[in-house]
């Protein structure tokens, strides 16, 4: 897997985010963040996502949340 300091890096700053932002902790936003579809499309390479910030991905995330 290719890139993987960076998105270990997004990934735990995206679950801050999403804690904060919810009220939830960290195990919370953890568990909704790994459930959800933008963890899928940071995961996959080809989006090249690991080059964007955690807030554009925690946008993304809400996104999600509030189409569902």
């Amino acid at each position: 897997m290719e890139h993987t300091l960076a998105k270990t890096l997004l990934i735990s700053k995206t679950i801050e985010l999403i804690a904060k932002e919810y009220n939830l902790t960290i195990a919370e936003a953890r568990n909704n963040f790994y459930n959800s579809e933008t963890i899928k499309k940071l995961d996959d390479d080809e989006t090249g996502l690991y080059g964007e910030s955690s807030l554009y991905i925690f946008s993304l995330y809400k996104k999600e949340k509030n189409a569902n």
